[in-house]
């Protein structure tokens, strides 16, 4: 349930809100925001929250946790609004919407805080700007919406705010049924009489509120938890099972070794048109019944069996590297999961099941060459002369850097730039291997590469396709990491899953 008039005056009544400056914004979830205020020698934290059935504003004690990546809304907010003044605060006609009068460097800003379950929104404007119809210019919202004309650049009239015929009927309906409205006493909480409103309904909120509360966010991650913990387990069931079989390897081999030993004895079966052997094992004498094609030869049919150890060989190392890896993914889940249990505001656990519920983002393939997402930076591999040369061309800019084996033919590699940020040095070892690996150099081992941004790179008059002489080049070592590029193999297989880690 959401706040209602009555309920939001009795939040603002209790916070004395004009006159502070807000100093910082946070916006924890993708339907929250965070504003620390101070003014009159004291600061305090106002939340704001837009979920439909939960919305509400009021002042918290709780810790509000930052988001892993910047957030749209939070970002504008931080550009326009940090710092601002807020002269005044009240609601609009009871219609759950307060309105804030800010002032920031010269600046003038309305913002519209809608407080309705299924239209919530909040909405910044410049009431200096208006259109014939006295509506003001929208700066931007939280929650863009096209078709209302909630958009950057749309027009905002608070005194009539209702877009269409749907919302004037629910306004009515609400003039008519205001008076039932009464300011809820929160009896369930212990000590109720004791809090001040603001904290009552932050309490509230948390303990008793249908989605937003610890237990029903508690309850779930356990769902999340048995879901995905069970699509590991399966994996590494599946694996595991597979890993048996290639544990039978040293057999294969054996079995090429006695049929080269009882090579006379295939003759004898192709005469026959038998397509089996049976001869003695010489390590433990029993006989045993080895297949063959009798129309090849002893020495086929063995290659047949030494190939089948070979292909064991290497697959059980990397279905053992595979398991270690799920393993590894099923610990830090039963780890963050217990955790998570542990959480006691609620805001962090929304934040974390938000997280696990996004799914990764995947980048669509529009150039020739290789994608791989590492630590969420993109890196292209172009394998060919003609793939380099169409990466180089189309596909990246002057502040992407590019990779390349010195002294072998090989690949480009690019990663691309991410502006204010440095490429880390694990990101950098990375695309090294892989510019080392798909080039003539592999085979070596080791070797060296240039690195540099693109915007150094000059091509090559009269030379072949997509040769380029770089310039302001550094030199990196490389030593291929076989475990690296394995790490980075299984990365991009699972790139596109959605697992709780």
């Amino acid at each position: 349930m959401s706040l209602n008039c009555k309920e939001i005056d009795a939040v603002l009544q209790e916070i004395n809100l004009e006159g502070t400056f807000i100093q910082q914004i946070i916006q924890p979830t993708f339907d929250s925001i965070a504003l620390y205020l101070y003014g009159q020698g004291e600061s305090q934290t106002l939340m704001i929250c837009l979920a439909a059935g939960a919305c509400r504003l009021h002042t918290t004690e709780k810790k509000i946790p930052k988001n892993d990546k910047p957030l749209r809304f939070m970002e504008f907010m931080r550009s326009k609004i940090k710092g601002a003044r807020i002269n005044k605060a009240a609601q609009i006609a009871q219609d759950r919407i307060v309105k804030f009068e800010l002032s920031h460097a010269g600046d003038v800003f309305n913002m519209y805080i809608r407080l309705w379950s299924n239209a919530s929104n909040i909405i910044i404007t410049n009431p200096l700007e208006k259109n014939e119809n006295e509506e003001e210019r929208i700066l931007d919202v939280f929650f863009r919406r096209p078709k209302k004309n909630e958009i950057s650049g749309g027009f905002y009239n608070s005194k009539t705010h209702l877009y269409n015929s749907e919302f004037q009927a629910k306004n009515t309906t609400l003039q008519k049924s205001k008076k039932t409205f009464e300011v809820r006493k929160f009896s369930e909480l212990k000590n109720a009489e004791n809090l001040s409103f603001n904290r009552k309904v932050e309490l509230w909120y948390t303990e008793y509120a249908d989605s937003l509360s610890i237990d029903s966010l508690l309850k779930q991650a356990e769902k999340q938890f048995i879901s995905s913990s069970s699509r590991l387990q399966n994996a590494i069931d599946r694996l595991e099972a597979k890993r048996k079989s290639f544990l039978n390897a040293e057999q294969w081999k054996h079995q090429g070794d006695l049929l080269l030993t009882y090579s006379y004895l295939i003759e004898e079966a192709a005469q026959k048109n038998i397509n089996y052997i049976e001869c003695q094992d010489y390590n433990t004498g029993a006989t045993v019944k080895i297949p063959i094609d009798v129309k090849k030869k002893a020495q086929e049919n063995a290659q047949y069996f030494y190939e089948r150890y070979k292909k064991a060989v290497s697959g059980l190392e990397e279905l053992e590297y595979d398991i270690k890896i799920f393993k590894s993914e099923l610990a830090k889940l039963s780890a963050d999961y217990e955790q998570l249990k542990e959480e006691k505001n609620p805001l962090i656990i929304q934040q974390k099941l938000h997280k696990q519920n996004t799914p990764r983002q995947k980048i669509e393939k529009k150039h020739p060459g290789l994608d791989f997402i590492i630590n969420g930076w993109h890196i292209m591999v172009g394998r060919t002369a003609s793939e380099n040369d169409e990466l180089l061309r189309h596909y990246v800019k002057g502040q992407d850097w590019w990779l390349h084996a010195r002294d072998w033919h090989g690949g480009y590699v690019f990663i691309k730039n991410q502006n204010g940020k440095s490429i880390p040095l694990d990101t950098l070892l990375d695309a090294g291997n892989l510019a080392l690996f798909y080039s003539k150099g592999r085979k070596n081992g080791k070797g060296d590469l240039y690195y540099t941004q693109v915007k150094y790179l000059r091509r090559a008059k009269n030379a072949p396709k997509g040769t380029v002489l770089p310039t302001n080049e550094k030199n990196l070592f490389i030593t291929l990491d076989k475990e690296r590029l394995k790490r980075i193999e299984t990365q991009q297989k699972n790139e596109d899953k959605t697992m709780l880690i």
